[in-house]
């Protein structure tokens, strides 16, 4: 209080009492036929104490009543204020009205961090007296005023809103699974069975229109399952989505959330793992032998869904080797790939030794039989007769010494009625043997009788 009252002893001095007596002075020194009676009153002992007491209550009113305001107005924005909205929720749908908005405040400092201590912001969108209409209804947001000395502005003030008659469908209920990659890369989900399979979606006539699909969500993560079994899942969330698999947020689902009995199993199967090259050896050299991790075989286990896992017999390890040959022996570390499907493999690398020897070459005729690819339902392909092609077969003298016939396709995607050459193809998995085809193959197609 000492120290309040110092300031506002200084501050009347200083912002009153001297400019006043320097004015007075001033009109003094100017009106030399009064000098004699301003200088009795001047020299009286009380009068400028009177006289500023006088000036300082006149500026108190003026300040106390803002015509006159010695503290700067400052304003500040409150965001994301909840709006609250009043009408008959049974009854109708109501569309166009923000979750939130923002209020701007403007005054003296003080009242503004009060009012931020204060934190009563309510606003209030009053519908209770709409009914539903085809037109959009102007309605103003009410708020209250927790300090009266402050002006507030909402942005916005208002809102165009549309009331819509609440109606009900019903619709059927399926499941979506989240986050399935945070599963345990060795588990997978067998199947989910929802506790419900119908519910009833409320809206307008509208909304309602636009749901394709309303899906129980599970998430994988938030569950957290850790060894197959069988788990019981309660409050799952329930989600509309339009046909191009937007959330609806203007329908209301009921029951809001459902539960769901989720079935995890850990399905596995070993697969053998096979080498594939790419590139060119040094001329004249072959691969004479391949060692995945010192062994001619090895298998890994893979883990997925089981009806992707089914479909994989092998899984691939690539190996570079343009420019080797002249080495005798190279070893390659070489991360593998997961094939689509695959969860988790038991290994995720390996190491292959290849050795190399001298190249061999020998010819073999047209294969005995050679397999049809992708020809259309309707059409029957013969291959023309007496076409000369031969099949040069290169590799170490072990790797080729045997092969004195071998399997082959030949692809017909796109091809009609009429004669075309087409590829040959030599199927065989053993990355040692290289073949390579004289010419392309004849045949005719022709419609099915």
């Amino acid at each position: 209080m000492i120290k309040l009252f110092k300031k506002l002893y200084n501050f009347i001095d200083k912002k009153i009492i001297v400019p006043i007596s320097r004015a007075i002075y001033y009109i003094s020194k100017r009106l030399k036929k009064n000098q004699g009676k301003l200088d009795k009153i001047l020299n009286r002992p009380h009068f400028l104490i009177y006289l500023s007491l006088v000036i300082a209550i006149v500026m108190f009113l003026l300040i106390d009543s803002k015509v006159v305001s010695l503290v700067e107005t400052e304003a500040e924005v409150i965001t994301n204020v909840p709006v609250i909205v009043k009408y008959n929720a049974e009854a109708y749908v109501v569309e166009g009205v923000p979750e939130t908005v923002d209020i701007t405040i403007a005054g003296r400092k003080s009242d503004i961090y009060l009012a931020k201590q204060l934190g009563e912001y309510e606003v209030i969108l009053d519908l209770s007296d709409y009914t539903a209409s085809d037109k959009t209804h102007k309605v103003y947001f009410t708020y209250s005023k927790s300090i009266n000395n402050l002006t507030y502005k909402l942005d916005p003030s208002y809102v165009q809103v549309s009331i819509k008659n609440k109606e009900s469908s019903v619709f059927s209920l399926t499941s979506d699974l989240l986050n399935i990659d945070k599963l345990n890369s060795k588990l997978s989900v067998k199947s989910v069975s929802l506790n419900k399979n119908e519910v009833v979606v409320k809206g307008s006539n509208e909304a309602l229109g636009q749901i394709a699909t309303v899906k129980a969500l599970i998430d994988l993560e938030k569950q957290k399952f850790e060894a197959a079994g069988t788990y019981d899942i309660d409050d799952v969330e329930l989600v509309a989505y339009n046909s191009e698999g937007i959330k609806l947020n203007n329908v209301e689902i009921v029951p809001e959330v459902t539960s769901a009995t989720v079935v995890i199993d850990s399905y596995s199967k070993e697969v053998p793992l096979t080498i594939e090259t790419t590139g060119s050896l040094v001329a004249g050299k072959a691969i004479a032998e391949l060692l995945i991790d010192g062994g001619k075989e090895h298998n890994i286990t893979i883990y997925g869904e089981k009806e992707e896992i089914d479909k994989i017999d092998s899984v691939p390890v690539t190996i570079n080797v343009n420019g080797a040959g002249n080495e005798g022996t190279k070893k390659y570390e070489v991360s593998i790939t997961k094939p689509n499907g695959v969860r988790e493999m038991s290994t995720k690398s390996v190491t292959v030794t290849v050795t190399f020897g001298e190249e061999q070459q020998k010819t073999i005729g047209i294969p005995n039989t050679i397999s049809i690819e992708n020809l259309a339902d309707d059409l029957v392909a013969n291959i023309v007769s007496g076409q000369n092609i031969s099949i040069q077969v290169k590799g170490v003298a072990s790797a080729i010494e045997n092969i004195n016939d071998v399997s082959a396709t030949v692809d017909l995607s796109g091809l009609g009625v009429g004669e075309h050459e087409v590829e040959i193809k030599v199927v065989d998995s053993n990355s040692t043997v290289s073949y390579v085809v004289s010419s392309k193959l004849k045949i005719i197609i022709s419609k099915k009788s």
